[in-house]
């Protein structure tokens, strides 16, 4: 895949070659090779080593191998030839960062001290903890829209050219033909502008304005959001959403923590558990918290939501309470309280809160084809100038040539015709509308009216996946057990199996001794199905983090906690809340068989079996998942028994060396992985009560360690974690988005590569990448390992190189190293793939993933998600699509279409996508071939009556050839369409040539010129030549052939008819008919009744268009397009 990537070296070969021989030739006995590129694999060959050795680094021997420089990808150049090729840009660009720079200097972000319920002791100001999402202010409103709108040289060529015709000695014609149009363009602009800015700031204000209730020595006040200050203390109701970055130091719940919904912050719709300040939770009332003198030690805001480091002190205590603080011990800002009240020390407000800092500022989005249609703009204003010039050198420099100079480029500034801009934005709105009244994807909607022909130019799509591919549904799917397997329909044998060993064990519960001693070797007589089945669903109930949460009755209120009495147990009323949605669809099957969860705190557990019987066990202790030991478990005791048993589940990598040598976990594992299943591995091993202990006292330690504490705990955790007995597979299926299959197929065919970014696990990513068909089944996917430094990075991205078309899973933090030292090269290697996972991927993340696709490919972006941790993604994109979904509105109200289902994307890119774009070129081109043939007819004009600066036709025959003669029909391209909907759908790879951008290319402008200069020329000369008289006459044949190569033009490029095209070329017709009547100061009516006029002026007519109908004819047999297949 990547032998064919170039490796671009910085000094010329021979250069490289004679410092590579120094290097790698370093021989004899004395000889000492140079060290700083040792690896791991000191005997690779030079074509397996760096992926970009550049002679810099050969040259820098006082710089080791981690410090390299990254390497260029491009020579610079310098002196005249840099200055023209755009260096003069990045002068003015410079310039211009320095004066923002110096006019609001970033203030430096450092570590702070927060006294708890004292704003008023900070050391420094902190930033109001207000929210504001708006582009402009009242000042900078008018010049910020006109200067969006005068950047591009096309609404500047009009401007300068309306303003001229405030000069006498170069006035043309009347004032309205020029300042009406371009009137009507700032006039819509300004308006639209003015709402969306208004819209913007009713959503700030109704955020910042939110009531919470702030703590004070005299009791509890309310203030808005935007008030709160750092040192605050911040009451936060249940489904109250945190409104600033606090500390975590008391709740209602009995436990000492709560849990909280991050869906707004990271994507997740699962509620995390989060654990008060155990000093601040043991006060015995919340006045408590001011008559303690205690601070908080924060460290400075960062952009990581995943982690934070601090340190509580009460120092009125003796000796003073220390108590490390994690991100456990936060609530972020944009987060929502799900469980009990909440009180927290405010750490970080407005623009220094996690949230907003993840959070992009909007950009103004311009699409490709205006782009286009600006440089298409330049090349005609350099032929308007060079037509002047020759004019006026033709003219012999005679008198103020100057002024007819600048008279010559106003004549012929048609060729840039001012209905242009009108035209595109008039079509752009049209457009929109036509998405929206699309039945076929209902509820969509266009926020963003500028850019719809972006839909038709993608290249790169970037996704989400919880809430966007997937429904963020689990359903537990399969149950093996090495010899056995049950699937969805068997799960009433399990029911069974549960139900009659539970009685059985009942039953000998109250028959048997007292409990015996509990053996630690697995018994060797083989067990029933019946007790194998039994112990794994007892092990899947037991093996979690899962909590179960009863809502409270109406009437408990405030911090009190609630009794017993107060909460109603029943199962109606029961919800689990865990930190993983696979492990509440564990536990909802646990129930579903008979093993009920009912209870859970820090401490103990308690099971319901089918019967009715309560099992308690106490939790001894609890060792979560983390990414990278890939599993989770936990030790109880059963008090009935007082067996200790050691339980745990995992990733099968994890698993495999853990558990007793099996033949079927590997195949099964596998099995269940092709069927789009997320697999658990469930094991088990009984515990003594000395080994326990043992246990027990190593693990305190290795706890209590201060230096390598991680590596200490997981040696311990290690010594448990050998010969397991293997008890169940576990295969669970996240619910995809209806129709997602065929959506992603779709626009695979369409030539679109789609990447996946996710906050998620890896194998969570893995897993709905391969059941969505994101990766083909048999297609090979390269997990990218985890790199820390250059040198594995630089390992890692050789071993990637050797692989061929496969698919690329690599997580956020690897990602990070390699897009440090090897940006381009990992960038490059990207592209090639079919597919591209990135997991554990951070808000900032993903749209720098997105911003690098634009820089280093030129290639159009869409991205697309439903969480408020995709806006940043969304906004970074050439054109964002938002999910109106669970996780709320953030990311459909940021993007610039708002979708209701993942499948409408299909028919939104495809079908609209496509046809925005080629109508936008086909009327762009055409718009500009109406202006060329009028200027080609006036230059034509001006070069026979020996150059004079005088205007052909003048007055309103020139704006109502732009507006009520030609419009309608013109404007009536926006309906056409090559294909129907259905079959664009059917044959996305139509869409495969929209990318190329062949539809407006020079090569397309310059069939146009030709055509343009054609045309004008025959009705000019063809007028000139059959009129006997009058030159009155000439106006009235040329203007009139004119009007009528226009109506057949429309017609010749109209692909398929729509009833309101040929209403449109009848009105126009009727209009200009009816106009003659009335146009006496430039016709002579009496002649134009004639059949003399008649007949001259459908013999031009006839010879400007028929050879272009022959043409047309001829193309079409001989070249068809590869849609005309389709509809023949």
């Amino acid at each position: 895949m990547a032998d064919r990537i170039p490796l671009r070296p910085v000094r010329s070969a021979a250069a490289a070659d004679r410092k590579r021989a120094a290097y790698y030739s370093a021989a004899g006995p004395g000889a000492v090779r140079p060290t700083r590129y040792q690896l791991e694999d000191e005997s690779a060959h030079l074509d397996e080593m760096p992926l970009m050795m550049s002679e810099e680094g050969f040259e820098n021997d006082e710089s080791d191998y981690h410090s390299l420089p990254r390497a260029r990808i491009m020579q610079r150049t310098h002196g005249l030839e840099w200055f023209v090729c755009g260096g003069w840009k990045f002068l003015c660009t410079s310039c211009c960062d320095w004066l923002i720079n110096v006019c609001q200097r970033k203030r430096e972000l450092r570590a702070r001290t927060v006294w708890l319920g004292h704003p008023e002791k900070c050391e420094e100001k902190h930033p109001r903890n207000s929210i504001k999402n708006q582009k402009y202010n009242v000042f900078t409103f008018i010049p910020g829209v006109l200067y969006e709108q005068f950047k591009f040289f096309l609404n500047l060529y009009f401007l300068v050219v309306s303003c001229s015709q405030f000069v006498p000695a170069l006035k043309i014609g009347y004032l309205y033909t020029y300042w009406a149009p371009l009137g009507f363009v700032l006039a819509v602009t300004i308006t639209r502008e003015a709402i969306d800015e208004f819209r913007r700031c009713q959503r700030d204000k109704e955020v910042n304005s939110q009531l919470y209730s702030k703590l004070t020595v005299r009791g509890k006040v309310q203030v808005k959001s935007s008030d709160i200050q750092v040192g605050d203390l911040i009451i936060v109701e249940k489904n109250q959403r945190v409104p600033s970055d606090m500390v975590f130091l008391r709740t209602s719940e009995k436990a000492g923590s709560c849990f909280i919904r991050t869906d707004q912050l990271d994507g997740e719709t699962d509620w995390k558990l989060k654990v008060a300040v155990s000093c601040t939770q043991r006060l015995p009332a919340l006045g408590d918290l001011f008559s303690i003198n205690a601070y908080v030690h924060a460290q400075k805001p960062l952009l990581d939501i995943h982690s934070f480091e601090g340190t509580f002190t009460r120092e009125d205590s003796d000796p003073p309470i220390h108590e490390s603080l994690s991100i456990e011990n936060t609530l972020w800002a944009s987060t929502i309280v799900a469980s009990g009240t909440v009180i927290g020390v405010v750490i970080y407000t407005g623009k220094e809160t996690r949230s907003v800092m993840n959070t992009s500022n909007p950009q103004n989005k311009v699409g490709l084809l205006d782009l286009e249609l600006n440089q298409l703009t330049k090349a005609l204003f350099l032929a308007l100038v060079a037509l002047s010039v020759v004019m006026v050198t033709l003219q012999g420099f005679v008198g103020p040539w100057y002024r007819n100079l600048f008279r010559f480029l106003l004549l012929f500034s048609y060729i840039i015709p001012i209905s242009l801009r009108v035209n595109l934005d008039m079509g752009k709105a049209a457009y929109g509308w036509l998405i929206m009244a699309d039945g076929s994807i209902p509820g969509t909607v266009v926020r963003t009216s500028t850019i719809p022909e972006e839909l038709g130019r993608l290249v790169y799509l970037l996704t989400d996946k919880t809430g966007t591919l997937t429904q963020n549904e689990m359903v537990f799917k399969r149950l093996h057990l090495g010899t056995v397997s049950y699937g969805m329909d068997t799960m009433d044998e399990i029911q069974s199996h549960v139900r009659d060993s539970c009685s059985q064990l009942h039953s000998q519960a109250t028959t048997s001794t007292p409990p015996r001693k509990a053996q630690s070797s697995a018994p060797k007589v083989r067990k029933s199905v019946s007790s194998r089945v039994h112990e794994a669903v007892k092990a899947i109930a037991l093996c979690h983090n899962v909590t179960p949460v009863y809502e409270p009755r109406a009437g408990g209120t405030g911090e009190a906690e609630h009794a017993e009495v107060d909460q109603d147990f029943s199962d109606e009323n029961r919800t689990y809340q865990a930190a993983s949605p696979d492990e509440v669809a564990l536990v909802q099957w646990t129930e579903s068989v008979g093993l009920t969860l009912v209870n859970r705190d820090l401490t103990s557990m308690q099971l319901r079996t089918p019967s009715g019987q309560i099992l308690t066990y106490s939790v001894l202790q609890t060792f979560p998942f983390t990414s990278e030991s890939k599993r989770m478990g936990v030790i109880v005791r059963d008090e009935s028994t007082a067996e200790i048993t050691f339980y745990m589940k995992g990733a099968d990598v994890a698993m495999s060396t853990i558990v007793q040598y099996n033949d079927w976990l590997e195949e099964e594992c596998g099995n269940m992985a092709r069927e789009g299943l997320r697999t658990l591995v469930v094991a088990k091993r009984t515990l003594t009560e000395e080994q326990y202990q043992d246990f027990e006292s190593r693990h305190t330690q290795a706890r209590l360690s201060v230096h390598d504490r991680a590596l200490k705990v997981a040696a311990v955790l290690e010594s448990l974690e050998r010969d397991m007995q293997l008890l169940c597979v576990t295969g669970v299926e996240d619910r995809l988005q209806e129709h997602v299959r065929p959506t992603l197929e779709t626009l695979r065919n369409a030539g679109i590569k789609i990447w996946m970014l996710t906050g998620d696990k890896l194998e969570t990513a893995t897993c709905i990448a391969k059941s969505s068909h994101l990766v083909s089944r048999t297609q090979d996917i390269h997990v990218f390992k985890p790199v820390t430094s250059r040198g594995e990075a630089h390992l890692e991205l050789n071993a990637f190189r050797r692989k061929h078309d496969c698919a690329l899973v690599i997580s956020g933090d690897s990602l990070e190293v390699c897009l440090r030292y090897y940006e381009h090269e990992l960038v490059e290697l990207a592209c090639q793939c079919p597919a591209v996972v990135c997991c554990r991927c951070s808000p900032t993340q993903k749209a720098r993933i997105v911003k690098l696709l634009r820089q280093h490919t030129h290639r159009r972006t869409c991205a697309i998600g439903d969480g408020g941790n995709d806006v940043s993604m969304i906004q970074a994109a050439d054109c964002g699509i938002g999910i109106e979904g669970k996780e709320g509105k953030a990311a459909s109200l940021a993007a610039d279409f708002s979708i209701q289902r993942f499948e409408h994307v299909g028919r939104l890119l495809v079908v609209h996508g496509r046809s925005s774009y080629k109508r936008s070129a086909a009327l762009g081109q055409f718009v500009m071939h109406r202006g060329l043939v009028i200027s080609t007819m006036q230059a034509v004009f001006s070069s026979i009556f020996y150059f004079a600066s005088v205007p052909l036709y003048q007055g309103f025959l020139m704006v109502g050839y732009a507006t009520v003669y030609t419009m309608f029909p013109v404007f009536s391209l926006v309906l056409d369409q090559d294909v129907k909907p259905e079959m664009a759908m059917l044959y996305p790879e139509l869409y495969k040539d929209l990318t190329k951008g062949r539809s407006l290319s020079f090569k397309t402008f310059l069939i146009w010129v030709l055509i343009s200069v054609y045309q004008g020329g025959i009705l000019m000369y063809g007028a000139l030549v059959l009129f006997e008289s009058e030159f009155v006459h000439v106006v009235a044949i040329s203007f009139t052939a004119l009007v009528l190569t226009e109506l057949l033009m429309v017609a010749l490029t109209v692909r398929t008819w729509h009833w309101l095209m040929v209403v449109a070329e009848f009105l126009s017709l009727g209009c200009y008919v009816a106009s003659l009547a009335f146009l006496n100061a430039y016709f002579d009516v009496a002649f134009i009744t004639t059949m003399t006029f008649l007949w001259k002026v459908s013999a031009i007519t006839v010879v400007s268009c028929l050879p272009l109908y022959v043409l047309k004819y001829l193309t079409r047999k001989l070249s068809p397009p590869s849609y005309s297949k389709l509809t023949s």
